[in-house]
């Protein structure tokens, strides 16, 4: 059953169930919020409106509501999970699919996110992405 502590974060569902599912036993908890550690850094290497660089859980979750007040993700799929010579390092590849809420414009990115764990919980998250494709679909007019 969804926490519902979670709810408003719904339309980023697809996304945060693909990231549980990909680190499986390594981590401990059921939501995404939930396999963080309080003090986490999550870095974006791109700058389409996010900070480059958000530190701790309680920033983390306000940049996901900006989120998921604007895309709706009907997707998160074409997953490859890398694991590396460092246990507590794993690098993950996947893609996104949703819309732009306020233009309906379709949203399709791919990712590639290098993960540290430590103690079971995420304590740095790098990620790049597709910025083209980004800011195609935020910057396409209605249609």
């Amino acid at each position: 059953m969804p926490n519902p502590k979670y709810a408003a974060y719904k339309p980023a569902d697809p996304y945060f169930n693909l990231i549980r599912q990909a680190l499986g036993k390594l981590v401990d908890g059921e939501h995404f919020f939930d396999i963080v550690t309080d003090d986490t850094i999550y870095e974006v290497l791109y700058d389409l409106g996010w900070p480059r660089v958000i530190r701790g859980r309680s920033d983390l979750m306000a940049a996901f509501r900006g989120y998921v007040d604007s895309i709706a993700l009907q997707s998160a799929n074409k997953l490859v999970v890398h694991t590396t010579d460092d246990v507590r390092v794993v690098v993950l590849e996947y893609e996104v699919d949703g819309t732009i809420l306020a233009t309906r414009v379709k949203y399709n990115n791919r990712f590639c996110s290098i993960i540290k764990i430590e103690n079971r919980k995420i304590v740095h998250w790098r990620d790049y992405m597709d910025s083209l494709a980004a800011w195609n679909a935020l910057t396409a007019q209605a249609h």
